[in-house]
C-alpha cells in the first residue's frame, strides 16, 4: 500500500511531528513498507491454528494474594500539608 504525500504530513500532523520537505519522502517510503509487510502477514493461513491463553501449555501465572499489607498513613501524612479540607489537599489556584 503506497502511502500518498497527504497521508504522511496528515500523520506527522497527528503524531505533532514537523517534517522538513525533503524528510517527506523517506517516511512515505518507510511507512509504505510497513504497511505492505502488514499485508503480508494478514495473507497468511491461521484457519488451522488454536488460539493461546498462554505462550507455554499447562504453565499458569502465579499470583499473590490480594491482602493490605500496609498501614493507612493518609492522617499522618497530612499532618504535614499547609491545608488540608475533607481529607484533599488543598492548593493554591494557578489557572484563571
Amino acid at each position: 500500500m503506497a502511502l500518498t504525500r497527504e497521508q504522511i504530513e496528515n500523520i506527522a500532523h497527528l503524531a505533532r511531528l514537523e517534517l522538513q520537505p525533503p524528510e517527506v519522502p523517506v517516511y512515505q517510503e518507510s511507512l509504505s513498507r510497513i504497511l505492505d509487510f502488514v499485508g503480508e502477514l494478514e495473507r497468511a493461513d491461521t484457519a488451522s491454528v488454536v488460539a493461546m491463553a498462554h505462550p507455554l501449555p499447562g504453565l499458569s501465572q502465579r499470583l499473590r494474594a490480594d491482602a493490605i499489607t500496609e498501614q493507612d498513613h493518609h492522617e499522618l501524612y497530612q499532618e504535614n500539608a499547609p491545608q488540608v479540607a475533607a481529607g484533599l489537599y488543598l492548593v493554591p489556584k494557578v489557572i484563571e
